[in-house]
């Protein structure tokens, strides 16, 4: 597989998975299920090739490919990953393939599920390898519109309110970037819309820069569930299924926090440093409200919700921050977020399917119900209280080293916010999973060594970076240069 064609092949494959569920008759669920497991596996091992290929001493753009697509309005199929894309690929390839597997049980609407689902996957990767803004616009609305349907048909609680909710509000982010990018375009000349060459041609231009960057930073924060912009976030969470809440917390915001950096900071880092004082400041806002209403929930999944818009703030904080360090942890969160937050939904959806209920107050002991089941969530509550050993603790470290170093009055703050992490953390380990028990539930049964594979493989990542964290960040530096 040459380095010009591997990026395709990645973006391809789910397309397959797609066109093939839909090819298949609905009767054939089981087909439908292993056909996406296999193309999931095979994303995950391209995946891993693109990781072991991309060169750390070279940095910046390897494997390339670029043909003109619409050549009169200066559009082009122009791929190609730096060290960010190649570790965000990865988590969107681990994402799926652990998502596939823990919908397993699903029988609802088979086909058109993982139908969508495949196609939601193909516009994350085609986001992470886009080096043609209109191309990267595109597929970020491809990966962002099944999310209606994912929730409106297979969701719960209120799942047509929430779907129509998250929908409008990322609307509202799409409204806000189509003019600023188009703005971009005609600004640079109107010839072409590669990231780079944008780039070079506004550098001249900081006033323009000034104006438009927060059009390009709220309309792709409104996804990385930005405060205050962050309602939507939470209550799709809570209405999603299983796989869907693991990708739309694992990756989909994700989306939103990448395209700040690539598009917003990149290509505009006069307007990044003007605003870059007012948006941390609304990023720690987010820290710390988003634990403060996490710690309020009975809800699992409001809980974990919540909680995102807490981590995410951390991102943004370490993007803000517009240094090396500050913005290599705020990649290194939105990875370890990503799988934590794919372990914690899919711990709970294991619960869910059995019990349909998330109250947390309607449970107790299940560390001896279910102590496989109940392993898991204490994994990824520990991640995110930042324990040593796990990913999210580099991340954080990092951060908050970088944010304390330029705003020190901040920086207390976010580190402040942990505390409150580690309370709604605590309380729902000590109230659901080693409280009284509930006889309600001592028929619940423990996960299956199926059901065990895609969790083991999240924890095994997460523990397998909080060790090794020099080989996530050696990339991610071959692109953010010198500290």
């Amino acid at each position: 597989m040459g380095d010009n064609a591997i990026l395709t092949v990645l973006l391809m494959a789910p397309l397959v998975a797609m066109l093939g569920t839909l090819v298949i008759p609905a009767q054939h669920a089981r087909a439908i299920k292993v056909l996406n497991a296999v193309v999931a596996l095979v994303t995950l091992v391209v995946a891993l090739v693109v990781w072991a290929r991309y060169d750390t001493a070279v940095g910046g753009w390897q494997m390339t490919f670029d043909v003109p697509w619409v050549e009169g309005l200066g559009i082009h199929y122009s791929v190609g990953v730096d060290g960010i894309g190649v570790v965000l690929v990865l988590l969107n390839a681990i994402v799926f393939l652990t998502g596939v597997l823990s919908m397993w049980t699903l029988t609802l609407r088979v086909k058109e599920y993982f139908a969508l689902m495949a196609l939601l996957v193909c516009g994350v990767f085609g986001v992470f390898i886009s080096r043609d803004l209109f191309v990267f616009f595109f597929l970020y609305e491809v990966a962002v519109l099944p999310m209606y349907p994912l929730i409106a048909i297979w969701g719960s609680t209120r799942k047509e309110y929430s779907a129509m909710k998250l929908t409008l509000y990322l609307m509202v982010g799409s409204a806000l970037l189509f003019p600023g990018l188009i703005a971009l375009f005609v600004k640079a000349g109107g010839t072409s819309w590669d990231l780079d060459t944008l780039a070079a041609a506004l550098a001249d231009k900081p006033g323009f820069q000034v104006f438009v960057y927060p059009f390009i930073y709220v309309g792709f924060g409104i996804l990385a569930g930005m405060w205050p912009f962050h309602g939507w976030s939470p209550t799709g969470h809570v209405a999603a299924p299983t796989a869907v809440s693991m990708l739309h917390a694992g990756v989909l915001m994700k989306l939103g926090a990448f395209g700040i950096l690539r598009v917003a900071i990149g290509v505009l880092p006069a307007g990044a440093s003007f605003w870059a004082p007012t948006f941390a400041v609304l990023a720690t806002i987010g820290i710390v409200y988003g634990a403060f209403v996490a710690l309020k929930q009975t809800d699992f999944k409001y809980v974990i919700g919540f909680s995102s818009v807490s981590h995410m703030g951390i991102v943004l904080l370490g993007l803000n921050t517009l240094g090396r360090d500050g913005m290599s942890g705020a990649v290194f969160q939105m990875f370890a977020h990503g799988v934590m937050t794919a372990l914690f939904f899919s711990a709970v959806g294991f619960i869910y399917e059995q019990t349909h209920d998330r109250d947390i107050r309607n449970f107790g002991g299940l560390s001896k119900q279910v102590p496989i089941a109940a392993a898991f969530f204490l994994v990824a509550s520990l991640c995110g209280m930042g324990v040593p050993g796990f990913a999210s603790f580099w991340a954080e470290l990092l951060v908050f080293v970088a944010a304390f170093g330029r705003w020190p009055i901040l920086g207390i703050f976010a580190i402040a916010a942990l505390v409150i992490t580690a309370l709604y953390a605590l309380r729902v380990i000590g109230t659901a999973l080693l409280g009284p028990s509930n006889p309600r539930w001592d028929g619940l049964k423990d996960a299956s060594p199926w059901a065990i594979v895609p969790r083991a493989t999240l924890i095994l990542v997460l523990v397998l970076f909080g060790f090794f964290p020099n080989w996530f960040l050696d990339v991610v530096h071959a692109s953010l240069g010198s500290p």
